[in-house]
Formats: C-alpha cells, structure tokens, sequence
C-alpha cells in the first residue's frame, strides 16, 4: 500500500491536487465556491509545478464559462487532457458544450462544487440543482462526500474517464465540502503516475484531430442517421458501471480506502434506510451509527456515489434484504414533477 502524508486542506484543495496532476490543460472562469480550484491550478503553473507527466499545466482563463468549456472541447479535440472547474450558473454555461463532449466520446473530469441555481433569487447554498441540470448529457455524475473522498473519488475519475471514453463529472457540496478544512492523506503524485496506464492517454490522442489524417469530425444528420449514431454509444455506458467498480478497486488497493458504486453503512439487517448523496451522508451515518448502538434501532443508508449511469443491479445489491422502509433525501427542487430526481430513480 502507498505510503501518503497528512495535510490539512480543503475540498477544492484535494480537487485540484488530483486535477493537476493528470492535465496538460486547464481552462478556467472563477465563479463561488469553485475559484480556489482554478486559482491553485494557476499559481502551481506559475510556479513550476509538475504533473506525473514531469511537465507543468496550460492554465489558461477565458472570459465566461461557456468560452471555458468551450476552450476544454477544443483542446480534448486536439488530444490533450483538459480539465476545468465550476458550479451554478457556471455549469449552465457550459451544457452545451458538454453534450458535445459527451457525444463525441471524449475523456475529460470536470469539478464541480455543488451550489444552487439562481431561481427566485440567487443563492450560494451547497444543493445539488446544477449537477441535476446535467444529468442529461452522458457525464458519468460521481459524488464525493468529504474532503478526503473529493481526492480519492478524483483519483477514480481521472482513470475511469480514459478507460470508458466518458466524460466524468465530480461534484461535491459547495462550501460544506469545498471550503472545509480536514485532515486527509495526500496521494502521492509517484502512486497516480503507477495507476495512470499511458497507453489509454496515447489512444485518446490516437484519435484527436490531425491535419496528416484529416476526417469528418462533426456534421449535420438526418433523424435517421443522427438516432443511429446516439444509440452506438449504449455500450459504453453498459459497460461503465463495472470499469468504474474496477477502477475504485484498484485504487482502493493502492490507497487502502475502498469505494463502490453505492456503498451501505449501518445496521445489517436493517429495515429503515436512507438514501443520499454529498456531504449529508457524513451527518446521516454518525446519526445511524449512534441510534443502532445506543437505542438498539436498525438503520442503514446508501451513500450514492455513481450516480450516472445508474446501476439499478448494483443499488439493489448494496440494500438489506430486510429493508421495509426507504427514505430518499434529495438535494434539489424539480418543480412540476412526480418527485426529485434521485427519488424516481430509487423508485
């Protein structure tokens, strides 16, 4: 197992340790609470910081989020590992380009500090309405819910994204997880560099756009054609729920912290159980923990970890065969529907 340094630091911290250590890229629009990612991506550059790759990150800002994403699809499509950071209004910006990305099969890990969208008002509490404004655009969507998971589930998403050809989307709760501080293991930039497997980033360059094997990379389809191109990419979306299982196995032997796709906490033959995701699973479990032991209840949670592509075979696999209750806590409004997200998935 590698041997890994304590440090206190926040969860933009951790995001941007993992980040720079696998992009040769980084385009980058402050916007709260994500800037400290983009700002430490900045000054490490400046400073001449390197990556595994022993070279130091292009950071370059642009002048809106949509300029950003629209700089990572340009540079993903030049064959250089691109990153970026965001939330709220910013992600909004940056949909249009992330079904692009998605569609056209590139790897990429975008960090996102969950925060809300402006509705009413504007607001900067850490709820997840903008990561659920993404669901649609075939970004696997993987949370983390502490300071030490933003850095271990990145880990897992800057490996899985070359492995799937999928676009990965990271998110954790705006300024619970992003802005506070904890003491975690530092993963080694040595111990990535062993897990990275430079043959996948040299495949994902294999297929950038080159002037000495030109190619038709985008065009407009009849329904016909277009529907066809759509569903090719079904099989790796099938697929990705056991790459990404695979993925968390491995790094879990390297760093001795082990992940699943949903991962059960509590009471074994528990008959009442919550499901959630982000920073409120941290609260959940001490909670359940405390009830279990002291006042004889059985209680469990899910914690959700991949949350897109769903994998209904591996949620029903973490539950309890005795669960009689299940309680689903999203952290968002759908105004209109039959019940949030999370929710009419778990139903």
């Amino acid at each position: 197992m590698a041997k890994q340094t304590k440090a206190t630091m926040d969860g933009n911290t951790a995001a941007a340790h993992v980040a720079y250590a696998f992009a040769e890229v980084a385009a980058i629009y402050p916007i709260t609470p994500s800037s400290n990612m983009g700002e430490l991506a900045d000054a490490w550059a400046a400073s001449g910081k390197t990556n595994i790759n022993g070279t130091t990150v292009d950071v370059i800002e642009m002048q809106s989020e949509a300029g950003a994403a629209g700089a990572v699809h340009g540079a993903l499509s030049a064959g250089a590992v691109t990153t970026t950071f965001t939330a709220s209004q910013g992600l909004m910006l940056m949909l249009p380009n992330m079904h692009k990305i998605a569609g056209e099969m590139l790897p990429t890990v975008f960090y996102v500090t969950a925060r809300s969208l402006a509705c009413q008002s504007l607001s900067i509490f850490g709820d997840h309405s903008d990561v659920m404004s993404a669901r649609n655009t075939g970004f696997v969507l993987i949370a983390a819910n502490s300071v030490q998971e933003v850095m271990d589930i990145g880990l897992v998403a800057q490996l899985a994204t070359l492995k799937t050809s999928i676009p990965f989307l990271v998110f954790f709760d705006g300024f619970r997880t992003s802005h506070e501080l904890q003491k975690v293991d530092v993963i080694d930039y040595a111990d990535m560099a062993e897990l990275n497997d430079p043959a996948l980033v040299e495949a994902f360059r294999l297929r950038a756009l080159n002037p000495e094997k030109p190619r038709v990379k985008v065009g407009q389809q009849n329904p016909d054609v277009y529907f066809q191109g759509r569903e090719t990419s079904n099989q790796h979306y099938l697929a990705a729920p056991g790459i990404i299982a695979e993925t968390m196995q491995a790094v879990g032997a390297k760093i001795g912290r082990h992940y699943n796709l949903f991962d059960y906490v509590g009471h074994p033959q528990a008959e009442h159980v919550i499901v959630a995701m982000g920073s409120g699973c941290e609260t959940i479990q001490e909670t359940i923990n405390y009830l279990n032991a002291e006042r004889g209840m059985k209680l469990g949670l899910v914690k959700v970890r991949v949350y897109r592509p769903f994998s209904g075979e591996s949620f029903l696999a973490a539950l309890p065969v005795t669960v009689k209750n299940i309680a689903v806590l999203d952290r968002t409004k759908e105004p209109g529907s039959l019940g949030e997200p999370l929710y009419l998935d778990v139903v």
